[in-house]
């Protein structure tokens, strides 16, 4: 059995439970992943309260990274043993968990110099800073970047970033 952080009820931090789930075997698109690390994300906390309505029971998290132990039928993204991260919205929510399944479309396979903890911790934020710098403004050198939250994981990866252009 595995460990997960699930909630059954919306509210505060006191309606999550520590719960033992079984995984089971990886469907079609599916793969089932090991956790070596999660991502904390404000976003969880909208999850549990109830700002953005989920079914319950529910699992808590919509980021991670890890090890795939188990690819299903059709899975050619990823394969057994690839170190991957992953964010998203509902179609990973359940990542504060020892392992789990997910499907295997968002995965993003890990280069050997980056860890499971970087990449949890930094995916989505350079995912949106990628975005913002290249679809929603294509920054070019000399370009006045204004950032109201530059404190932020956007905000420094973004600051970062513009200062190599």
């Amino acid at each position: 059995m595995e460990q997960a952080i699930r909630f059954h009820e919306t509210g505060g931090p006191e309606v999550l439970r520590r719960e033992q789930v079984e995984v089971g075997e990886p469907g079609p698109g599916q793969v089932r992943l090991r956790h070596e690390a999660v991502g904390l994300n404000f976003a969880d906390t909208y999850f549990r309260n109830g700002t953005y309505p989920i079914p319950l029971p529910a699992g808590m998290g919509v980021e991670g990274a890890g090890v795939v132990e188990a690819v299903g039928p059709g899975v050619t993204n990823v394969a057994e043993g690839d170190r991957v991260t992953y964010t998203g919205f509902l179609n990973t929510l359940g990542a504060y968990s020892t392992a789990r399944l997910i499907p295997a479309e968002p995965l993003i396979k890990l280069p050997d110099g980056i860890s499971c903890e970087t990449a949890a911790a930094m995916t989505m934020r350079g995912l949106t800073s990628a975005y913002l710098m290249r679809r929603i403004h294509p920054f070019q050198k000399g370009d006045t970047v204004l950032l109201h939250a530059a404190a932020g994981g956007v905000g420094l990866i973004v600051s970062q970033w513009a200062k190599l252009l």
